[in-house]
Parts: structure tokens; sequence; C-alpha cells
């Protein structure tokens, strides 16, 4: 079950000495992108991704012996464009596609069964001005950033593609999007199966994210004896989360990556 999160300058706590978990040159280090490393934008294509970005993210790797991986529901191709030339490991597609240290990709290939699902959505999205479907081939999302009013519906037509399709599949909700996709993988399987391989093998995950999506990636990284921090998780929203560390939001944990590149003495 869920627990309440705390106060957002937590975090600060697991670079101190005498932390809960073990220092930080025994993490391994996994990401979210969208809404944690960088801003969510009004739709997927428009958002900023700052320079700074790509390097702090090759210091942190330098400094963790290369045991950081980013875990997004972008596909592999989008997250390489956006922090070119950097190529780290990471799961895109919420782990339908997953590139490990060694540089090998594994992918998941559903696109076939969604066909009818897409022209549903398709049609759904053309009737409702300002919802957004971005078809991610191997999952469909459905945007409605610029359509608050039109999420009863939206969510009436995601439950209706997702009986249709089977128990094989679920609709992932996240900020004002909802995310048809199969049951696995996930973001938990994503922490349990680079757990497995080197470098991350033997060290301690720290599962760092800002939605309902990361929900899994947070219970994995402290069943495992790691920590997990929510980033920018709103008091006042009702939600509650899994993760027992948080941060105040993308420019807080800028900050935080910085200091904890300090704490592995890489600059």
């Amino acid at each position: 079950m869920n627990q309440k999160a705390h106060p957002p300058n937590v975090a600060w706590d697991l670079l101190k000495a005498g932390s809960e978990v073990p220092p930080p040159a025994s993490w391994a280090l996994f990401l979210d992108v969208d809404g944690t490393l960088i801003e969510i934008a009004d739709a997927p294509d428009a958002v900023h991704v700052d320079e700074h970005v790509g390097g702090l993210l090759t210091r942190l790797s330098e400094g963790l012996d290369g045991a950081l991986a980013l875990a997004s529901g972008r596909p592999l191709d989008v997250l390489d464009r956006f922090f070119a030339p950097l190529e780290l490991p990471a799961a895109g597609l919420h782990g339908l596609e997953r590139r490990s240290a060694d540089g090998h990709v594994n992918r998941t290939d559903g696109a076939a069964a969604l066909g009818p699902a897409r022209r549903e959505l398709e049609r759904f999205a053309a009737a409702h001005p300002g919802t957004l479907l971005e078809d991610k081939s191997a999952t469909l999302a459905l945007h409605y950033r610029r359509a608050a009013d039109a999420e009863a519906a939206a969510r009436e037509a995601m439950a209706h593609v997702r009986t249709a399709l089977g128990s094989g599949y679920r609709v992932q909700e996240g900020k004002m999007v909802l995310e048809l996709k199969p049951h696995r993988p996930n973001k938990r399987t994503v922490v349990e199966d680079f757990m497995t391989e080197a470098p991350f093998r033997g060290r301690v995950p720290l599962f760092i994210g800002d939605d309902i999506t990361d929900e899994e990636g947070f219970e994995a990284a402290q069943r495992a004896g790691g920590a997990a921090i929510v980033v920018g998780l709103d008091q006042g929203s009702g939600r509650t989360s899994a993760a027992r560390y948080g941060l105040g939001g993308v420019p807080e944990l800028h900050h935080w990556l910085e200091a904890l590149c300090r704490r592995l003495e890489v600059r």
C-alpha cells in the first residue's frame, strides 16, 4: 500500500553521513525523465532539455561506475535525442525497450495487436479538440492536458479499448495522460532486470520519479534495500506515494544531483 510522502526537503538527508541507506558510492541510480529530469510540457514534442542535464548525467554515470539508467515512458530513440551524444543504459516505453550497459537492446513488439485500439483512439482525438494521441508503436498514450474537460470521456474510451484487448493490457495513469500498455514489463521489472546485470549488480537501487507510472519503480527499489524519491508531489493534491523521500520539483532535483556529484567527487 502506498505511504504518504514526506515533505519535499527530506531527500537531502540521503546525502548526509549516517543516512539509513548505504553511502552514494554504492548506489545504482534510476531516473525518470519527464517531470523529473525535465519539465513537463503541454505536448510531448514541446519539451525543452537544458544543455547542462546531459553533462550532469555524464558526471553521475562516471561517479557511479556506469550504474545509472534512465527509466521512461519515452522511446529509446527520443531519449537518445534528448541527451545526445550520451547513450546511457535505459528503459524506454516503461520497459518495452531496454538497453543494457553493454549496448544490447531488447524490444517487445506489440504494435500489431494495438491496431483496432489505435484506430478508435485516433477517432476519439479527432472528435475531442485539445486531446492528443501519442502513438509509441508498442503503447498508445492519450493526452488531455489541453482539454481537461475531456478527461471523463478519455477514461471511458481507454477503458473500452483495454477491455477489447483483454487482460494482457492495462491503462497506466499519468499526469493528464492515459497510456495503454502491456501489464509487463513495467518500471518494477526494469529495476529488477538491471539489478541482475553489471555494473548494477551488488549495488543499492535508488529510483527517482514524479508520476504514478514511477510507483512500481519506487516500490522495487525500496524492497531491495534502497530508496526512492518522488519529485514535485503536491501535498495538497490528495495523491500519496510509496517513496519515502521527496524533492520539490525539477530545479531542486538538479541541485540535488549536483550535490550528489560532489559527494561522488566528480567535477
